[in-house]
């Protein structure tokens, strides 16, 4: 089948490979619609959490031998350790990750645990289905945030993870959401899914500020925008350097927290939330030109905000 892989530092190539093997509990679907995610772009310079070989892709859709739609949590995790059984199954520390420990679904087919698997609901389209993960991510971030209803909310930056986001915290009940890009095209859009204000860069005062971005001066910016008390959430991944200023988040009792994924659970709100909310942004292109869409987007092409590589039977 063809596959889109992570060959080298910085490299992906279209290839033939083998088909995939299903072990004890898994399941082969063919692959609908798969999303390329901000870390995959930017994890690949570098490999670490990513090793090659590999075919990445851990956003997708698509359909089991039967016909069945579905999406899939990629993130696998034991269930029985103590973090699994308070729920905060995402944190395991024997999790694996498809499209990161195990082969994804930049290709014809994937491989996937049986208990990953989520039926889609009648009449979700593909490309919302293919949404459903970072959905997820924006879910968890807004919970961890504690879900303040009627809270004014800063999002830093209108990618893809900015605008789910903004999408969550507005079907969260969020009483003023201000998003901030300096691209024009990507403030239109924030505009039209439901941002009250766009901006270049926050301004005021917020009581959430998330920060989906993660470059030392988005996090410096997610800090100081707050109010006392405030909490930030970082979802963003582009650098490991916090920069905010330590002895400030003291004395004002500000809180920093870290967003990794989504529980199981969040999951299943994120598909039930995809159904509510316009996620009909994505730019479909097929797989076969995944590699050459990969290496624009990865180089800065910003025209696309979400491509969805569709391989040729999807």
């Amino acid at each position: 089948m063809r596959a889109m892989v992570f060959t080298r530092p910085g490299t992906v190539e279209m290839l033939d490979v083998a088909e995939p093997e299903p072990g004890p509990d898994e399941v082969v679907l063919n692959v609908a619609l798969a999303g390329i995610c901000g870390s995959e772009l930017h994890g690949i310079g570098k490999p670490g959490f990513r090793q090659p070989p590999l075919v990445m892709g851990h956003e997708f859709a698509g359909t089991t031998d039967d016909g069945t739609r579905v999406t899939v949590n990629p993130i696998g995790h034991c269930g029985s350790c103590d973090l699994c059984r308070a729920g905060a199954d995402n944190l395991c520390r024997e999790r694996a990750i498809v499209g990161i420990h195990r082969a994804g679904a930049f290709a014809d087919r994937v491989a996937v645990p049986s208990g990953l698997v989520h039926p889609l609901p009648d009449g979700l389209s593909w490309e919302a289905a293919a949404m459903v993960e970072p959905l997820a991510n924006a879910v968890h971030a807004w919970n961890l945030a504690g879900a303040p209803r009627d809270a004014r909310v800063g999002v830093i930056g209108a990618g893809t993870i900015g605008l789910v986001s903004l999408l969550a915290a507005r079907a969260g009940g969020a009483g003023q959401v201000t998003v901030a890009d300096p691209t024009p095209d990507r403030q239109n859009l924030a505009r039209r899914l439901g941002a009250d204000e766009v901006a270049a860069q926050l301004d005021g005062e917020f009581d959430v500020v998330i920060d989906a971005v993660g470059l030392p001066v988005t996090h410096v910016a997610s800090v100081d925008r707050l109010r006392p008390g405030g909490t930030t959430v970082w979802l963003g991944l582009m650098s490991d350097e916090p920069a905010f200023d330590s002895m400030a988040l003291v004395r004002t009792e500000k809180t920093v927290r870290g967003s990794f994924a989504y529980t199981d659970a969040e999951f299943g709100q994120a598909i039930e939330l995809a159904a509510d909310v316009d996620l009909g942004w994505g730019d479909v292109f097929p797989l076969e030109q995944g590699a050459e869409i990969f290496t624009d987007l990865m180089h800065g092409r910003s025209d696309v905000v979400k491509a969805l590589l569709q391989p040729a039977a999807g």
